[in-house]
């Protein structure tokens, strides 16, 4: 096995001066603004993962054993304030690779900094194409991945879920302009879904902070739609939906994976009961190493994990298993570790990467808002 001179020499100064060899990983998490669910499941579900292989001794690379540094960094939410951080990251603190944003609206600008700067970047859940795809050549960035599904396969799963199963022809939407995923994730929605027979019979927009949207949903009750698409997060959807019943809509709502905060069921107050949405896991029908997973969270955080954390400890379990391949942590041979993945088991599911591409193979599920809870209704293989 390969091992630098310089990086053997950089291992035994550290020994001799009763320093561990250290690894830094970047963490950029939605802590405050408009999303602090978000971001308080990715820190939490990060300081698991790296606690849990520090506690086991460290990570074995090229032979050595290296704890796992964290430094987290809080982007507020904001795109501006992901790239500054993420930046920072990468030139002030040298970290080896990043994990998030996990929202796409700070997972894009990230990106572009990520892959400048050469530097291996997963976000957990930012399904926008733009994050691991360069939008002025179209071709995939080379150092951004993603533990996730796509806008596209999601688009594909919610249009087909409503044509097959639910059995209904006539769709509206209602999704935030400013936002990148859900314009992404609507914008594929409405293509799928006329493609395959569908009718779009309204398509508004509001824009972040918006708190009246009856002029918009005055609208879509005129359009007669059989369900309204609402790509919103988890802090928009019960304003939606409670100004919605208020006025008499009739039609149900479907929900895309911003739906799957645990703060939607609370801040609802039983708005959104009945109601079905895509998603990246469902707890209740986990595999043994979600089981896991599952059952430790609930441990440290008396709390059940929604999917920011599962994929989170995904994208950490990635970079891990990267990691373990290469023969010492340097960029470049991360990043080529990381593209030659066949096969990953994790807490969301089984998945892979092809060379040349940041996304990864993988399936969906369908969940149902039932009882107060978050219920599997079906999966969604690709």
């Amino acid at each position: 096995m390969k091992f630098s001179l310089a990086c053997l020499a950089a291992v035994v100064l550290a020994w001799q001066a009763g320093i561990a060899a250290e690894i830094k990983i970047g963490v950029v998490a939605e802590l405050t603004g408009d999303m602090p669910a978000v971001g308080a499941s990715c820190k939490q579900a990060a300081l698991m993962a790296v606690d849990e292989v520090n506690g086991a001794g460290g990570l074995k690379v090229g032979g050595v054993a290296y704890t796992i540094d964290l430094q987290i960094e809080d982007n507020s939410a904001k795109a501006d304030q992901s790239a500054l951080v993420t930046q920072k990251l990468i030139a002030q603190d040298r970290v080896l690779a990043i994990i998030g944003p996990s929202a796409s609206i700070g997972a894009v600008p990230a990106s572009a900094i990520a892959e400048s700067g050469r530097t291996v970047m997963i976000t957990p859940w930012s399904t926008n194409p733009k994050t691991t795809k360069d939008i002025r050549t179209g071709r995939p960035k080379r150092y951004v991945f993603r533990a996730c599904y796509t806008d596209a396969f999601e688009g594909q799963v919610l249009a087909m879920f409503v044509l097959n199963q639910l059995k209904f022809k006539r769709a509206a939407a209602l999704y935030d302009v400013a936002s990148e995923a859900p314009t992404s994730q609507s914008e594929l929605f409405r293509r799928i879904f006329t493609e395959k027979g569908g009718v779009m019979t309204a398509f508004e927009t509001y824009t972040t902070g918006d708190r009246d949207f009856s002029a918009q949903l005055t609208k879509i009750m005129a359009s007669n739609p059989d369900i309204i698409f609402l790509p919103a997060y988890y802090n928009d959807v019960p304003l939606v939906v409670t100004q919605a019943k208020r006025l008499g809509v009739k039609a149900p709502f479907l929900g895309s994976d911003a739906w799957s905060s645990p703060e939607l069921i609370t801040l609802s107050q039983g708005a959104v009961e009945g109601y079905y949405f895509a998603n990246h896991y469902a707890a209740d029908i986990a595999t043994p190493a979600a089981q896991k997973f599952i059952q430790a969270y609930k441990a440290r955080y008396n709390s059940l994990p929604d999917d920011v954390a599962a994929l989170t400890y995904d994208a950490f379990g990635l970079l891990f298993q990267a990691l373990k391949q290469v023969d010492q942590p340097e960029r470049e041979a991360l990043r080529n570790a990381l593209s030659a993945i066949t096969r990953y088991e994790g807490v969301t599911g089984n998945m892979r990467f092809q060379e040349g591409s940041g996304d990864p193979i993988k399936s969906a599920v369908i969940l149902q808002v039932k009882n107060g809870r978050f219920v599997w209704f079906a999966n969604a293989n690709p």
